[in-house]
């Protein structure tokens, strides 16, 4: 049976290992898709609708046509079509520099008839709004209703009980590199595109479709990619344009996103709105939880959220609605629907347990049925300082208050089969390990190198590690829902193992001894039963002579877990002056299995713990109702953490068991409620809208003072 060994035996794996890009990002040497520069490159550019909702009369192409240095023009929405939101595709351009295709944009004359548009929930609510889904009877879908148990009962058994609204706004993605590819055609049946993707096989795939293509024919490369969140997996209609313009000119074409297209149109986290009431017994027991609510993902679908969320509740009953307006659609984002539910969970609970006169960590461990979670409860807490809490919250003194916070989370994360990977021994002692997943900034490349490095004895900067190619054919799935490493690592792990085996064999008769009696050891292979027989890496792996060794792996269900839970703790200062909240400290304790490399599992929980701080604080997509436009679709008025907002974070590993699983998205989730509860702590006024801004702290306080 595999398995990863006992941590006492592991010379890397759970080591906190820099990464083996590190140096090529740092001094510009690694090359991602904005990178890419081929020779005759074109560059490529989407003229966007600035309305929201409109017939398409006429799209007149030929002034951009007749542009000197214009290459190709090429019509994407058809006459008679909806524009249905801003930044919708109309039409696409090749140009010889980037700002010739600007100035072609210009010069294509869309004729719109516009239409009534709705881009609030509000608004596309009310009675009498414009229909904007033909399939739809109205704005909203039909409810989701998910109940258990006696609601009525439960609440007849509930000593205390609270009723509330929480709302969460739409975010973006704000990838740090825009969606883009760059497209060339080695003739009309084969093409190769650099894609910033999180699925390389998936853009394969799909761009074959799209081109009537065998798949083998079509090649996509990530060397690195500049983050995604869930928002980069198809090559979307960008990636399949810039393929288009490639194969009209006969030459390469770029087509990267622009920054405000990159808010339109790249996807988004659906917004949530959640009425609650829920009750509880004397003793506290979650014992009652109705909630209606509803979410909207823009033009689509996919407005999910959690709820109720983490805690157990028997008696329950959940509605949920989506709700469409003129805007671009969801995507998924960075655990979809858990933060959103998190938020609204831990303010609930906070709620409930001060009408308890209860402890809210303690009315947690009542109704946390997780154990993991339990440990990490009392691990966060004496990180955090939990004893120094307000007890009566907002007693602080002085004009900047403090207080603490806690939430939780769980996510999935285990990975599964379709992976293929070659680990391959040379005779000069070289390693090569070669899989189609993509390093979207993760560090799955050191990764697969700790594991072939640990099963041979060797370093992790001795290994060759290609990921991020579709050409070499060993598939693998996208990186979504945390599953890479623990879809990779398994196997990777049984090719390497298997790459050994054959070594061993190979190189047993002149040990003189059993291949069952062969270890590796420092850059050496020995015998167990007698360690004077020794033979060095080079030495040995010499023997294949003219040959190399190559093995695949298998996808081995031992050596992964899926389901992690996390806890996270929360101080804050709030300038009760002027509004300001200042994150102090985030205790994240997060389970992930088998922490293959520590050091980046830290980044990963760092990372997380930042954007859910985004959310909680700063960030929120402002549409305007009556131009149907977004205000804020740059980095200037869109609003992310940066160095003066980012606290002291402590990254806690809770690695328990020795099986792989997925930490990507899980550390995410707890912070916006742990930072609310936090904020209610300081102040004792509680703001139940993300993002808590100045004005809504102000205002709240303003209202408990009258």
């Amino acid at each position: 049976m595999a398995s990863w060994g006992e941590a006492s035996e592991s010379r890397l794996i759970g080591k906190r290992i820099p990464r083996l890009s590190g140096r090529d990002k740092v001094t510009g040497k690694a090359k991602y898709t904005f990178d890419i520069n081929r020779p005759g490159l074109l560059y490529g550019r989407i003229l966007r609708s600035e309305v929201a909702h409109a017939n398409v009369v006429g799209v007149d192409l030929s002034e951009a046509e007749a542009l000197p240095g214009v290459k190709a023009v090429i019509q994407i929405v058809e006459v008679g079509n909806k524009i249905r939101y801003q930044g919708q595709e109309i039409a696409a351009v090749a140009a010889e520099t980037d700002d010739i295709a600007k100035d072609a944009l210009r010069l294509i004359h869309v004729d719109l008839e516009e239409l009534p548009h709705v881009v609030t929930e509000a608004d596309a609510m009310a009675e009498g709004a414009p229909q904007i889904r033909d399939d739809w009877a109205g704005n909203q879908s039909d409810p989701n209703v998910r109940e258990e148990g006696d609601l009525a009962g439960g609440f007849a058994q509930a000593a205390v009980e609270v009723e509330a609204t929480y709302h969460a706004p739409v975010q973006t993605h704000v990838c740090l590199e825009t969606h883009g590819h760059v497209a060339e055609w080695e003739d009309e049946q084969n093409l190769t595109v650099w894609a910033s993707t999180q699925g390389v096989f998936g853009v394969r795939n799909d761009l074959a479709g799209s081109f009537n293509l065998p798949a083998n024919q079509v090649r996509v490369i990530t060397e690195h990619m500049g983050g995604g969140f869930g928002s980069k997996f198809g090559p979307g209609v960008e990636g399949r344009t810039a393929a288009d313009l490639a194969r009209i000119t006969g030459r390469p074409v770029k087509l990267m996103l622009t920054r405000k297209a990159e808010h339109l149109v790249a996807g988004n986290r659906p917004s949530m709105t959640q009425h609650v009431r829920a009750g509880a017994t004397g003793d506290g027991r979650l014992i009652a939880y109705d909630m209606k609510g509803h979410g909207t993902g823009g033009i689509s679908s996919g407005a999910g959220f959690q709820a109720p969320y983490v805690y157990h509740v028997p008696n329950r009953r959940a509605e949920r609605v989506n709700v469409a307006v003129n805007v671009g659609n969801q995507r998924a984002m960075r655990a979809p629907g858990h933060p959103q539910g998190a938020f609204a969970m831990d303010s609930l609970m906070d709620e409930l347990a001060e009408k308890l006169g209860m402890n809210p960590l303690e009315f947690r461990r009542i109704n946390d049925p997780n154990e993991t979670r339990q440990a990490q409860y009392t691990l966060g807490a004496q990180e955090i300082g939990w004893h120094r809490r307000n007890n009566v919250p907002g007693s602080g003194k002085g004009v900047k208050k403090r207080g603490m916070g806690v939430g939780s989370g769980q996510w999935g994360g285990g990975g599964g089969r379709g992976t293929q990977a070659r680990v391959t021994i040379n005779s000069d002692g070289t390693v090569e390990a070669v899989t189609g997943t993509q390093d979207i900034g993760t560090g799955i490349r050191t990764a697969i190198a700790m594991i072939v490095a640990e099963e041979f004895g060797l370093a992790p900067t001795d290994i060759m590690v290609k990921v991020g190619d579709s050409g070499p054919g060993l598939p693998s799935g996208g990186s979504g829902g945390s599953q890479t490493t623990a879809s990779v690592a398994p196997v990777i792990k049984t090719a390497a193992a298997a790459a050994k085996q054959k070594l061993f064999e190979r190189i047993a008769p002149q040990l003189n001894a059993p291949v069952g009696d062969l270890r590796v050891g420092n850059r050496t292979i020995y015998v167990v039963s007698d360690r004077t027989k020794t033979i060095k890496w080079e030495l040995a792996t010499g023997q294949l002579g003219m040959d190399s060794i190559s093995e695949g792996g298998e996808w081995d269900e031992e050596l992964r877990q899926g389901g992690v839970a996390g806890t996270q703790f929360a101080e804050v200062e709030v300038d009760t002056e002027i509004g300001e909240v200042r994150v102090i400290k985030i205790v994240a304790v997060q389970d992930c299995g088998l922490a293959i490399n520590r050091l980046t599992t830290e980044s990963q929980i760092n990372g997380g713990v930042i954007m859910g701080l985004g959310q909680a604080l700063l960030e929120e997509r402002f549409m305007d109702a009556l131009t149907g436009r977004m205000l804020n679709a740059n980095l200037e008025d869109y609003k992310v953490p940066g160095t003066f907002e980012i606290p002291e974070i402590k990254s806690i590993v809770f690695d328990t068991h020795r099986k792989v699983t997925g930490v990507g998205e899980p550390p995410c989730i707890p912070t916006p409620g742990a930072i609310a509860n936090a904020v209610y702590n300081a102040i004792g006024v509680r703001i139940r809208e993300l993002p808590i801004t100045p004005d809504k702290i102000l205002t709240a306080l303003a209202e408990k003072k009258a």
